[in-house]
C-alpha cells in the first residue's frame, strides 16, 4: 500500500539519463503513479529535492491554498473527460505538499548509524542504495536506483574492475542483508538489471558494445527462490542455449511473488486494455 505522504514510485539517477523525464513516465497506468526524478548528485535536503521549503507561509496555509485549487482541478478535469496529463499535473500539487512533510527523513542518510553507512560503503552508488532502503522503509512502493555512466563502450578493465565493480558489489550485498535484518526482504522485490547485454567479444577500445540476444538479470526477496541460476549460453555468452526468457516473464515472475494481481486491465491513452505483465509467462523455477 505504501506511505500516502510519499510518492508510489522514485527513481533516483545522477543527472538526466537519455530521454530524460520519458524514463519515469506512468505510461498506460493513472497519473498517480508516475516517477519522481530526484538528481542524487545533490547532498543537502534543500538541493536534493528543488522547493521543498516554502519560506513565505506555513504548511497549514499551503494544506488551506492546495485544497482549494485542487477543488478547481477536479472540476476541470471532469470537464476534459478526465485527460490523463491534466490527472498527472494536478497530482504532482498534491505529491510535492506530500514531500515537505515526509521527505526530509528518509533522504537524510547521516540519520543512519555509523555501522550501516560503513557497511553500504562510499561514494554515490552507496549512498543512492541505502536511500532506496530508507524510502522503502517509510512505504514508498517502486524506487528506481538509476546508476548511470554503464554503457562502457572503452576503458571497460579499469573502469569496472578498479572503479565501479567493488563499490556496486559492497552496497547491494549489504542492501541484501540489511533488508533481511530488518525483516523487509521477503516483503521487497530486488532487481538489478540493465535494458541489454553486453557483446561477448571486447572492441577495438577496450570496451564492449550492446547485445540483445543474451543477457542477465539479478533478482530475489518478495517471494522469489535465491540461490539458483536460471537459464543457460552457449560457452561465450553469444546465444541463449536453454528456454528463453523475456522481460514480460521477468515482470510475471515478481508480480507472481509479491502477490500483484496480472489480470487487473487498465486502459491505454488510446483506450486499449492493458495488463501489468501483457502475455508473460511465469518463471516457475523462481517461485518460493
Amino acid at each position: 500500500s505504501g506511505n500516502q505522504n510519499l510518492p508510489g514510485f522514485i527513481t533516483m539517477c545522477p543527472g538526466y539519463p537519455i530521454q530524460e523525464s520519458q524514463n519515469w513516465q506512468s505510461g498506460f497506468l493513472p497519473g498517480v503513479y508516475q516517477g519522481t526524478y530526484i538528481d542524487t548528485r545533490k547532498k543537502t535536503i534543500d538541493r536534493l529535492i528543488e522547493h521543498i521549503r516554502n519560506k513565505k507561509i506555513s504548511l497549514s496555509e499551503q494544506r488551506r491554498q492546495l485544497n482549494f485549487i485542487q477543488r478547481l482541478n477536479q472540476k476541470h478535469l471532469q470537464d476534459r473527460q478526465n485527460d490523463r496529463m491534466l490527472e498527472s499535473r494536478i497530482q504532482s500539487f498534491e505529491l510535492a505538499y506530500r514531500m515537505q512533510l515526509e521527505a526530509t527523513d528518509a533522504f537524510d542518510i547521516e540519520k543512519e548509524p555509523p555501522y550501516i553507512r560503513e557497511m553500504y560503503g562510499n561514494g554515490l552508488q552507496a549512498r543512492q542504495i541505502l536511500m532506496a532502503r530508507r524510502l522503502v522503509e517509510v512505504g514508498v512502493p517502486f524506487v528506481e536506483v538509476n546508476l548511470g555512466g554503464w554503457d562502457n563502450h572503452q576503458g571497460i578493465h579499469d573502469i569496472l574492475q578498479n572503479q565501479r565493480l567493488p563499490t556496486l558489489d559492497r552496497a547491494m550485498s549489504a542492501l541484501s542483508e540489511d533488508l533481511e535484518q530488518r525483516g523487509m526482504l521477503e516483503n521487497t522485490a530486488i532487481i538489478w538489471m540493465g535494458e541489454f547485454g553486453r557483446t561477448p567479444t571486447i572492441n577495438g577500445n577496450a570496451g564492449r558494445d550492446h547485445w540483445a540476444r543474451s543477457w542477465s538479470v539479478v533478482v530475489g526477496g518478495g517471494g522469489i527462490k535465491g540461490g539458483l541460476a536460471v537459464g543457460e549460453t552457449d560457452a561465450e555468452g553469444r546465444r541463449v542455449t536453454s528456454e528463453p526468457y523475456s522481460s514480460e516473464d521477468l515482470m510475471a515472475t515478481v508480480c507472481k511473488g509479491m502477490g500483484i494481481n496480472m489480470e487487473t486491465t487498465y486502459q491505454s491513452k488510446s483506450g486499449r486494455p492493458m495488463k501489468i505483465a501483457n502475455g508473460g509467462k511465469i518463471i516457475k523455477e523462481l517461485i518460493a
